[in-house]
């Protein structure tokens, strides 16, 4: 019987994770109460900009929740039936909180110009002190996941509270003027600006989730680069099926058949490459196939092989 070709399987859980269901859970006990505090007091002084920033803060309400499912699907075992486990909760839950933000953008942009056409002016006192709260909550909030921006869906929940905070010190700034001033339209000319930086911060989100759920090469992985690598690792002569990938939002695989004529014993050689892969790359989930030759004919009938050779990538 023809042996199979070697190979082995490198699983690391990456760099150790902060456990984010504590700072989750704050997150949404503070931005429920100020909702309702927001909200009854927009409605008793007929404040617009508290009542559409209470709408803004309630949308981050569920981005978190999202965040938090995705976060804690992401820690449910494999099984024979979803061999990753939902790892991929999480990147899911980073593409929909992007849409969330972009919707609430809309929304502050719509609300934004309809003040423009029909100015109001509150009770600036109250709109300055419950906006300040506000300010207070979310920057809270947010750096509970100031430590999270190398996990996209925890940088997608510090960016809602991120946002929010813009939002209020927009409102808060809003008011002081229309106090001293009585310029009304303060309100919603800062509305479109806080709005502009919220839609730049959250298209990065947006294009990398979206990344991630095609299965692209993560935006930290140059992937020529790890071909340069392996095809210089000893006795190498071609890769063939190199496919780079995230499992979850701080968990990267990578599969590859290499081409080694000449060799015959790869435990240390393939235990070797899959430490080098995860210090060098940080690919933490590393799965090699060992070949002694290259059946190009095979590799040429699939549009994914993503064959090298060694003289290739040594031009």
């Amino acid at each position: 019987m023809t042996p199979l070709p070697e190979a082995l399987c490198m699983h690391d859980h990456g760099p150790q994770q902060f456990h984010y269901d504590r700072a989750f859970r704050w997150g949404v006990i503070f931005n429920v109460v100020y909702v309702l505090v927001e909200a009854g007091y927009g409605l008793k002084v007929g404040s617009l900009a508290l009542l559409s920033d209470a709408g803004h803060n309630l949308s981050d309400v569920f981005g978190l929740l999202l965040a938090w499912s995705g976060h804690a699907l992401s820690k449910i075992p494999s099984n024979p039936k979803r061999t990753y486990g939902y790892q991929g909760a999480t990147i899911l839950a980073a593409l929909f909180n992007a849409l969330i933000l972009l919707m609430a953008t809309g929304g502050i942009i719509w609300e934004a110009i309809g003040r423009l056409q029909t100015p109001a002016t509150p009770d600036s006192l109250t709109v300055i002190v419950v906006a300040g709260i506000g300010v207070v909550v979310n920057v809270a909030t947010a750096l509970l996941f100031m430590k999270g921006h190398d996990d996209l869906n925890v940088r997608g929940a510090f960016l809602h509270m991120a946002a929010d905070a813009g939002v209020s010190v927009g409102v808060v700034i809003g008011g002081i003027v229309i106090m001293f001033t009585q310029w009304t339209l303060i309100d919603p000319v800062l509305s479109l600006i806080i709005a502009g930086f919220i839609f730049w911060g959250t298209w990065g989100l947006l294009t990398e989730s979206v990344n991630l759920a095609m299965q692209a090469v993560p935006k930290q992985i140059d992937s020529q680069s790890v071909a340069k690598y392996l095809s210089k690792t000893d006795g190498v002569t071609g890769i063939h099926d190199l496919h780079i990938w995230a499992m979850s939002t701080t968990e990267i695989a990578l599969t590859a058949h290499l081409v080694r004529p000449e060799h015959q014993q790869e435990d240390e050689f393939l235990h070797n490459l899959g430490h080098e892969l995860e210090s060098k790359f940080g690919i933490h989930h590393s799965t090699i196939q060992i070949e002694h030759s290259h059946n190009n004919e095979a590799c040429s009938q699939h549009t994914s092989c993503n064959s090298y050779s060694r003289e290739a990538m040594t031009e």
